[in-house]
């Protein structure tokens, strides 16, 4: 393997990560915000009131874009594994 084939299989590999996790991150990020702004408003500072609502969101959001992700890590490692002669001498 040379140093470019290792670097686009590094790449591709962060690449799917990022992908993958975006819409988990992306809506915690927007729940998390609005809490902030709601406590910021209200002036409740309870800790658990940040917690509860992330870990919901991130959970519906696993719920719905779970097939996707599934799909796309999947094809990643079947394209991984199909081209896996090409890789190894």
């Amino acid at each position: 393997m040379t140093d470019g084939v290792v670097v686009a299989l590094g790449r591709e590999a962060l690449w799917t990560v990022l992908v993958v996790s975006a819409p988990v991150l992306g809506l915690g990020l927007i729940v998390g915000l609005c809490i902030s702004l709601f406590q910021a408003t209200t002036q409740i500072q309870e800790q658990t009131l940040t917690f509860v609502p992330k870990i919901i969101a991130a959970l519906i959001a696993i719920m719905l874009t779970g097939p996707w992700m599934l799909q796309k890590l999947t094809q990643y490692a079947a394209n991984l594994l199909g081209n896996l002669h090409h890789y190894v001498r």
